[in-house]
């Protein structure tokens, strides 16, 4: 506001003694020029002519002043512009306008009284007697629009009538303003607000008294909070907000509740650090009355074009009941998350990302601050963190460096890779010519070189971090170099083939023997490098078999294509017996040969016999062409009845019974415009089996059965639509996700209590203006619904049963335009019982947010009400009201 009516002054005084001027003459801006002070003007010619003929006086060395304005000022006025010398004022009415550099005024009417140096604008009455044309001031992006403004261009100082601005994210409407200096400016009768209505506001903080210093601060005196223009009993003596377009420095409120097992608490308090433009850090924390704390920090980065990521490290202290009580546990669980991600552009050469998350196996169960059921079911939590560098040489270089973490939440097992170091050399035709044309079997002859480096860590949860994790540590190297070639035979046949060398180094091997004092057989851990190689060599051949079945032009479905590629390999392993060791198993002197040293290492063992498999696949696609149902279209249609329907099996050569492997039959489809997904598998053996399950050398069919035994099969079936095009529920549930749950709501919403503010159905959608339809009630009610179902056969040992059966639905709405709501929920028709079911309501009260949730049943049960504002800068200005779920410590 204060650069604002800066220029209004420089504005005034050009208008005044200025020797430019612009009229404007039927809507036109047009620019007169007066004569300078020493200068004449004939009425003839109006030329300019100097007063003297030749100047005598020597050249002045005072530097001269710089103009008052640089540029022309333009101005206009639809009715009328009034020059009055005896008042010296001058009249722009109707739909006034004065242009300078940037800078726009607005206003029915702008007075410019240059005998008291000020200047005024204000509104006009249109013939109904309503005021219209208020006064619009625009300097670049900051705009005011006050009733009227009345500036003096000499003391600097202002009279602003009901001015309204905006400062940060709130906006302030003031009865009078008083510009005092530059920078400092007095209100009176001011109301705050982050509503976008500010003249009609859903909430606003009244005071009489404000100090207001332009994108710093506003220092205010007794204020009172209205809600729906009633007052509330929420007003404070005194009260200071900070007011700038950069993140500031500050105290989070921590909020109220009470847990059953743990007391009274406060949640989510701490301190929230603006350390720079690109990086921040906000330490939250938590304490309960019984002796359960916990502390978070959270931190977010980024560097335009370069990175971005956050980091949140979070642990909690859990006490449950009290010391001396036979239920007293305590328990301390931790969790790790970290993101990054490097912008492509930056150097494509070079890549490095992160995906973080590990710590307790029991944390997303136990967590007080989180409610996710998705991360509580989840099995198992991932990490990995990889650099990658590419070397443009010939032939290309690849190297990359990776550490990735595997952890099983039920079994606390973990496995490690601290690094993986992988590295190749591009493929090279050594027979190819020089310009990249390869013909034949010979100049299709390539070979690669691939490294890779495993120093693989196994261990649980309890020794996560602990020397002994480290110890027990193997590292380990494995080289290969694949020799491959692939030619056309009988011009419809692919044929292709390859001999691959493999060799792994190992730093610990093992060694068997029989230990008289403790009975029985120990592998004792040999500490020093040792090597095996291996080689084999595999062929195949495949081709595409097209088939159509027409049906005719007039027919609905016109024609089938059915699609095949059969494949027929073979691949043969010989016997690498001599890398296997003898010893001892019982002490007596009997020798034995079925263990090799190489046992646990991180890349596998050597073959102790020969493999010498035929290996049978055939993939199948279906596709209709049909008749479009838009009369105007002249081509049929294409559509997708099987995606793929593939078959596979193998036959050993060498093996004395049993040479044929199960069948393995697996396919999928998309239906109703690829909105429901449909994947199917079976598995199906032709051997029979005994009374004790186990497979037998007899075919099933010679048995009493059928040619095939179905071992197992599953489906499951995903559908998501909505009313909107069949877009479906696009929003992903990103905490979820990132937690290790689902992207979607099938088990219900993730709720991070440390910020309550985003809505739990996902981001705001834009506001349609143009919507007609009642705010109380829509004729068309938009929603969404997922649907999940699964169901596993099985029949390994003639059960013949259905081990599992369930369907999974989460669906939203919108009641009205403001009213939402949702709910998550399923059923296990094997174990007879309803799934995680969560129910979800919200209201959006335009700069507030409402929001209940209610999880009625299970170890999960558990209810949370929020109301609260939106804006970050009035964050604590809140409600929240929830029960949190009475874990027990597993």
């Amino acid at each position: 506001m204060q650069r604002n009516l800066f220029y209004i002054v420089f504005l005034t005084i050009f208008l005044t003694f200025g020797n430019t001027i612009t009229h404007a003459q039927d809507g036109k801006p047009k620019t007169e020029s007066f004569p300078a002070k020493n200068q004449t003007t004939t009425p003839e010619t109006k030329e300019e002519k100097p007063l003297t003929e030749v100047d005598t006086i020597k050249i002045d060395t005072l530097k001269k002043k710089k103009p008052l304005l640089e540029s022309k000022i333009k101005r206009k006025a639809e009715d009328y512009e009034k020059l009055d010398q005896k008042k010296k004022q001058i009249t722009l009415y109707n739909k006034a306008e004065v242009y300078y550099e940037d800078i726009e005024l607005k206003s029915g009417i702008i007075v410019i009284d240059y005998q008291k140096n000020e200047v005024y604008a204000g509104r006009i009455k249109d013939s109904t007697g309503k005021y219209t044309q208020l006064p619009v001031f625009k300097q670049g992006s900051n705009v005011i629009e006050p009733d009227s403004i009345r500036f003096n261009f000499k003391t600097k100082k202002a009279l602003v009538w009901n001015s309204r601005t905006d400062q940060g994210e709130f906006k302030v409407k003031a009865a009078i303003t008083k510009k005092e200096n530059d920078s400092v400016y007095f209100m009176k009768g001011a109301r705050f607000t982050t509503s976008e209505d500010v003249e009609n506001p859903e909430y606003y903080f009244i005071t009489d008294r404000v100090k207001m210093v332009p994108g710093k601060k506003v220092v205010v005196g007794f204020t009172n909070m209205v809600i729906a223009d009633v007052p509330t009993p929420i007003a404070l003596p005194f009260a200071f907000f900070p007011i700038t377009e950069t993140s500031k420095s500050g105290i989070i409120i921590p909020t109220y509740n009470d847990s059953a097992l743990r007391g009274f608490s406060l949640q989510n308090g701490g301190y929230y650090f603006a350390l720079s433009d690109y990086y921040d850090l906000a330490v939250l924390g938590d304490y309960y009355t019984n002796g359960s704390y916990g502390f978070r920090f959270q931190s977010s980065y980024a560097k335009k074009y370069r990175f971005n990521g956050n980091l949140n490290l979070r642990f909690e202290n859990l006490v449950t009941s009290e010391r001396g009580y036979p239920d007293y546990s305590k328990a301390r669980i931790y969790n790790i998350q970290w993101s990054h991600s490097k912008d492509g552009k930056s150097n494509p050469n070079s890549r490095f990302s992160a995906s973080v998350n590990l710590g307790s196996s029991t944390y997303f169960r136990q967590s007080l601050n989180q409610i996710n059921a998705g991360s509580e079911l989840n099995n198992t939590l991932s990490s990995s963190i990889s650099y990658s560098k590419t070397f443009n040489s010939v032939p290309q270089v690849n190297i990359s460096l990776t550490a990735s973490h595997q952890q099983n939440t039920n079994t606390e097992a973990i496995s490690m890779t601290l690094p993986t170091l992988q590295a190749s050399v591009d493929r090279i035709f050594p027979f190819a010519k020089g310009d990249g044309l390869k013909k034949g079997i010979i100049q299709n002859i390539n070979l690669q070189y691939n490294l890779r480096g495993e120093n693989r860590i196994s261990t649980f949860d309890s020794l996560f971090f602990k020397p002994q994790m480290f110890r027990d540590a193997k590292l380990g190297f494995q080289h290969s170099i694949p020799l491959s070639t692939n030619f056309k035979l009988f011009k419809h046949f692919s044929a292709s083939s390859s001999i691959n060398y493999n060799e792994v180094w190992a730093f610990k091997t093992i060694r068997r023997s029989y230990s008289d004092s403790q009975n029985k057989i120990i592998d004792t851990e040999v500490q020093g490098f040792d090597a095996f190689r291996t080689y084999s060599f595999s062929t195949g051949i495949g081709t595409t078999i097209y088939g159509t079945f027409n049906f005719g032009d007039k027919k609905r479905i016109q024609a089938i294509r059915h699609v095949m590629r059969p494949n027929i390999s073979y691949g043969y392993t010989p016997s690498f017996s001599k890398y296997y060791d003898t010893y001892d198993p019982d002490g007596s002197g009997t020798i034995r040969k079925d263990y090799t040293r190489f046992e646990g290492g991180n890349f596998g063992v050597p073959g102790r016999n020969m493999s010498n498999n035929v290996s049978f696949t055939l993939n199948n696609t279906f596709e209709a062409k049909v008749t479009d149902r838009d009369s105007t279209k002249t081509e049929p249609k294409k559509i997708m009845l099987l995606n793929n329907l593939n078959m596979s099996t193998s036959y050993d050569i060498t093996a004395d019974s049993l040479r044929w492997s199960p069948m393995r039959i697996s396919g999928g489809t998309q239906l109703f415009q690829q909105k429901m997904n449909v994947n199917f598998a079976a598995t199906l053996d032709p051997y029979a089996i005994n009374n004790s399950g186990q497979r037998i050398n007899t075919w099933n069919i010679d048995n009493g059965g059928s040619l095939f035994r179905m071992t197992s099969a599953n489906m499951t079936v995903n559908y998501s639509f909505s009313s909107k095009d069949m877009d479906g529920n696009n929003e992903e549930n990103t905490a979820g996700k990132r937690n290790g749950g689902r992207e979607d709501d099938l088990f219900g919403t993730n709720a991070d209590l440390s910020d309550r503010r985003k809505s739990q159905f996902g981001e705001d959608d834009e506001k349609d203006t143009t919507s007609k339809d009642s705010e109380f009630f829509k004729y068309e009610l938009p929603w969404d619904m997922n649907l999940a179902y699964s169901i596993t056969y099985s029949n390994n040992n003639r059960e013949k049963r259905i081990t599992g059966n369930s369907l999974m639905v989460s669906m939203n709405t919108d009641l009205t335009p403001k009213w939402k709501i949702g709910v998550s929920t399923g059923y296990d028709f094997v174990q007879n019982g309803v799934t995680y079911t969560q129910l979800r309501f919200e209201r959006d009260l335009l700069s507030w947010r409402m929001d209940f949730n209610w999880v009625p049943f299970g170890t999960n049960a558990n209810w949370g009400f929020f109301i609260g504002i939106k804006s970050g800068v009035l964050s604590d200005i809140k409600w929240d009201k929830r029960s949190l779920p009475d874990r027990a410590l597993r």
